[in-house]
């Protein structure tokens, strides 16, 4: 029961962060000052309760300053994931950015002692092709290579490295202290990048307010939170791929509360996808001879 608990942990927590891209296509906000608001919101939330609990523990210096760098470099791939999504479409920035557990193997393979698994690199090649059929082959004659590309590439880099980075963080400070001071590091940063932007800070309607704490709330503290329990008892390479799960949660929401089409092909590409995942969570070493052998 114990080693199902990180599992419940990171099923949770991508259930929370697959209602974020339904809010971003909202456009109630802008996506710099959006992804403002979802980190000072949860901070303030946050600290109090840790602080009256005493509950924060400070960590050595060198782990303190990893773990402000984890919040910039999460601020920094949300904001450019926002701003990627709002100059492109919705698909193209979450597939590019979804291209994470690549650059997560390929950085570890090349920086780290511990090495991705055969397995990895199966069920990412497996995964990738189900998210290629989940958002549509004519997609890629479309792709635009602009900075909207870039910034959606960039956003995924973003992402493997704030992985990378917390999982040696969370080894070393429990959850609600790296979260706290990551979410301090992350509000800071952002604030000043907005202030400095003239990006608006007010004048939103009461919806566009109700979905920046909704943000605040489920994508933020309850995803990550989850995700970051999760990261402490689990390999990143997995966790990263088991992250592209939150597209085909997004596609199931969007259908419901955006009247979005679920076609026959995504379907399909859903299933392959979610196989992909399942692949590296396998106990024993793959190979492909041994997948096409397997009863």
């Amino acid at each position: 029961m114990t080693n199902a608990k990180p599992k419940l942990a990171l099923a949770f927590g991508i259930l929370c962060i697959s209602i974020f891209p339904i809010l971003v296509k909202l456009k109630l906000t802008p996506g710099l000052i959006s992804a403002f608001y979802r980190m000072a919101i949860a901070a303030m939330l946050i600290l109090p309760y840790i602080l009256i609990t005493k509950k924060f523990v400070l960590p050595k210096s060198k782990t303190l300053i990893l773990a402000i760098i984890c919040g910039i470099l999460f601020a920094s791939d949300v904001a450019v994931w926002n701003i990627a999504i709002q100059e492109s479409s919705a698909t193209q920035a979450s597939l590019l950015t979804n291209l994470s557990p690549l650059w997560v193997g390929i950085i570890s393979f090349a920086f780290f002692k511990t090495k991705p698994a055969t397995n990895f690199w199966i069920g990412t090649l497996v995964s990738l092709f189900g998210m290629t059929m989940l958002v549509g082959f004519q997609f890629f004659l479309e792709l635009n290579f602009d900075k909207a590309f870039l910034l959606a590439v960039l956003s995924g880099v973003l992402y493997s490295i704030y992985l990378l980075v917390s999982k040696n963080v969370l080894s070393e400070v429990d959850v609600l202290s790296f979260m706290s001071i990551s979410l301090l590091a992350s509000s800071v940063y952002l604030g000043i990048l907005c202030y400095f932007l003239d990006e608006p800070f007010t004048g939103f309607s009461n919806t566009g307010w109700l979905v920046l704490v909704l943000q605040a709330v489920i994508c933020q503290l309850c995803a990550w939170i989850s995700i970051s329990y999760a990261t402490q008892h689990m390999r990143a390479t997995r966790i990263s791929l088991s992250l592209l799960s939150q597209a085909v949660i997004t596609s199931l929401l969007a259908w419901l509360f955006l009247d979005e089409k679920i076609t026959l092909n995504m379907a399909i590409g859903g299933v392959i996808l979610l196989f992909g995942i399942r692949i590296t969570f396998y106990t024993k070493t793959l190979s492909i001879k041994n997948i096409l052998n397997k009863n």
